[in-house]
């Protein structure tokens, strides 16, 4: 059951169920805010005031009203008043003049710096004077304008019964001017003197109470006095308007909490599966929407909630219980997607790689980076000079880290360039054997490593002639010996058949030379055929050619030595014919110095392996045998001419058969190996399969 239900969790018609659910439940969420917020101007509160007079509608009511009042008698008075100037303060006339004078400074040319102070205050005063007073008189303008805004929107009162006065100027809605006359009313508030009288008397537990306090601070208890009372009539309503909205903000907190947690629980299991197909997968699977750069995600994210909440304020409150839901469900559901692309972003943690603001710095910083590592020098030199001022005048602000970095990027290259230098010397002197050592991929690095390559060429060069050297001096010595060997034979029986007389003998001093002469024959020919072998001048004549057939039919040539030398040959072919691409007399000639070289080399009474594979594109022949002598010497070595698997050369071969074997195989176009392992030796022929 637990496996199921992991394998149902990730399915692609579950997390589209569980997207409709989080959208549902987040316009749930929204809906109910937007019902709260008109209805009771967004104050979840009332669900837990106890009754109107604790509520925060009783003190709105009430604030408004006496902030108006406790400003008209404490500010503005009366209209005669203000037009006298009496709402001017000292202050404000000093910021004035002090604007003005700011100006005068600036602009005028009566300004003298090097007089004092005063004086030129006092130039100023006489100079704008028409200022100052147009500004004194726009002030009262204002102040007047604001007083009879004021009246206008107490007069709109019609429930609260108010009464406001400093003895001589009077703002009342009605004909009570007693206190004990408002008293009569179920609830009033009475500010006169020291003392403020509230009733019912819950309403001075009302903990929203002091900003509605706040604006009688500054009264004049002495004349200024302000009384509030409401009608029965009045207070029956805006109980009952309090009792409906506490009843709307209930059901919309009860609503909220409920979306609230549905839209936590599904939107939280939401990001937990997005994207993968197994809990424990780490392939996050992207899809077509989430090619949009993040940094455009996030740019559209914040264009449509600034849509959603510009449509929001222009819809008609009457309206806007009923298009919330669509308005929202449409936003929602694309802002949703977009987030959860994001989410995808952060698992593959390709968040920020795959911004629009990345992708062009890596590219700008590659483009760069391939010029400096690659590029001439002459466009190197463009970009740093058109580059730099560039990078200097755009972070004007970092202008020292710009520097810094300028510096250590110039010493970094010096750095390289003596540590290129000072390798030359050292190459130049001999010293072969010095690597020049750069970091990173710039110019400088590719030039130390070409200078590295060469010095590894010259290396290799100096390495290879001493070796060739050393193969001259050893093949003129070997060849002297092996040659003067038969020669100085032949040169002392040719002397003692001139002396003897004795047919017997002579016939044995012949049969000498006859095998001496055969010997420097066929050490002549081996010599002529690895020369012309070594050379290429041999022609080649290409064929289809079945090498399980030669091979057979040349081992049934050779079968005579095999009994003589009582080898036991096993010969491993794939059962399908295998055909090569050689020439039938120049391979059989390789063959056969290999054969030859297993003769004269191999284990008397061993076991010798022919094995045939094909490679697909080539065909590898491989010789395996036992050697009768210890081999103490490397596969390179045996490979060079005049080397034989005897260090003492007392075999009759030449040490030219593995070397002709190998240039005849190469000018076929194959490939010829040999392998040491202990007494093992193995020899390889790769040729080119044919293509049927």
């Amino acid at each position: 059951m637990d496996i199921k239900l992991k394998k149902f969790s990730h399915l692609l018609i579950t997390k589209i169920i569980m997207f409709v659910l989080v959208i549902v439940c987040f316009t749930g969420v929204i809906y109910n805010i937007v019902v709260v917020e008109i209805e009771n101007g967004g104050n979840f509160g009332a669900v837990f005031e106890e009754d109107y007079f604790h509520s925060l509608s009783y003190v709105q009511e009430s604030e408004e009203i006496i902030s108006k009042l406790s400003i008209l008698i404490e500010e503005y008075k009366s209209e005669e008043h203000i037009l006298k100037g009496g709402t001017l303060s000292e202050e404000e006339m000093r910021g004035i003049e002090e604007s003005l004078y700011s100006d005068f400074q600036a602009f005028s040319r009566s300004y003298n710096p090097e007089q004092s102070e005063e004086v030129n205050y006092a130039r100023f005063q006489e100079e704008y004077a028409d200022q100052i007073s147009q500004a004194r008189d726009e002030t009262i303008k204002s102040d007047l304008r604001d007083f009879h805004i004021i009246l206008q929107e107490l007069k709109a009162y019609d429930g609260p019964l108010y009464y406001g006065s400093d003895s001589v100027n009077v703002y009342t809605n009605t004909t009570l001017k007693e206190k004990q006359q408002f008293q009569t009313h179920p609830s009033y508030m009475i500010f006169e003197g020291y003392k403020q009288e509230l009733y019912p008397k819950e309403v001075t537990n009302n903990e929203h109470l002091y900003r509605m306090t706040e604006s009688i601070q500054q009264l004049n208890p002495e004349n200024q006095v302000i009384y509030v009372s409401y009608t029965e009539e009045f207070l029956d309503l805006k109980v009952k308007q309090w009792e409906e909205k506490k009843e709307i903000a209930k059901k919309s907190l009860y609503g909220l909490l409920a979306f609230l947690l549905g839209f936590i629980v599904f939107f939280s299991y939401l990001v937990l599966v997005i994207g993968r197909k197994k809990f424990k997968a780490q392939e996050v699977h992207l899809h077509a929407f989430d090619k949009l750069y993040t940094d455009l995600n996030l740019v559209v994210s914040i264009l449509l909630s600034a849509l959603w909440f510009t449509f929001i304020e222009e819809i008609n409150l009457t309206n806007i219980d009923v298009l919330i839901i669509p308005l929202t469900l449409s936003f929602g559901a694309v802002g949703f997607v977009l987030f959860l692309s994001l989410v995808k972003h952060v698992k593959n943690r390709t968040l920020f790689k795959h911004s629009l603001i990345y992708k062009i710095f890596y590219k700008l910083f590659t483009f760069v980076g391939d010029v400096f590592a690659s590029g001439n020098v002459g466009v190197k030199t463009v970009l740093l000079v058109i580059g730099y001022p560039l990078l200097v005048a755009g972070t004007f602000f970092m202008f020292p880290i710009t520097l810094g970095i300028a510096a250590w990027f110039a010493l970094k290259k010096v750095k390289a360039f003596k540590a290129i230098k000072d390798g030359v010397e050292r190459i130049k002197d001999g010293d072969l054997h010095h690597s020049i050592s750069v970091d990173g991929k710039g110019e400088f690095a590719s030039l130390a490593g070409n200078i590295n390559s060469i010095t590894d060429g010259l290396k290799t060069a100096v390495d290879s002639e001493l070796k060739s050297e050393r193969l001259k001096t050893e093949l003129i010595t070997n060849v002297s010996h092996d040659i003067r060997t038969p020669l100085t034979s032949i040169i002392t029986y040719v002397d003692l058949l001139k002396k003897e007389n004795d047919l017997s003998k002579i016939e044995e001093y012949v049969e000498v030379l006859d095998q001496k002469s055969k010997r420097l024959k066929v050490l002549t020919n081996d010599l002529f055929e690895a020369a012309k072998a070594s050379s290429g001048s041999i022609p080649v004549h290409f064929e289809q050619i079945d090498i399980v057939s030669l091979l057979t039919q040349g081992m049934g040539e050779v079968n005579s030595k095999i009994e003589a030398l009582d080898l036991d040959f096993k010969l491993n072919y794939p059962k399908n014919k295998v055909y090569i691409t050689a020439d039938g007399k120049l391979l059989w000639r390789s063959l056969e110095n290999l054969l030859s070289n297993i003769f004269k080399y191999a284990l008397r009474g061993s076991r010798v392996y022919i094995d045939i594979e094909d490679l697909g594109k080539e065909v590898c022949i491989t010789f395996k045998n036992i050697s009768a002598y210890e081999l103490n010497i490397s596969a390179d070595e045996l490979m060079e001419r005049f080397t034989r698997g005897d260090e003492s050369r007392s075999s009759q071969g030449s040490g030219l058969g593995l070397s002709i074997a190998k240039s005849l195989i190469e000018i076929q176009k194959g490939r010829f190996d040999i392998q040491v392992d202990g007494d093992l030796f193995k020899s390889r022929i790769y040729m080119p399969k044919e293509n049927s």
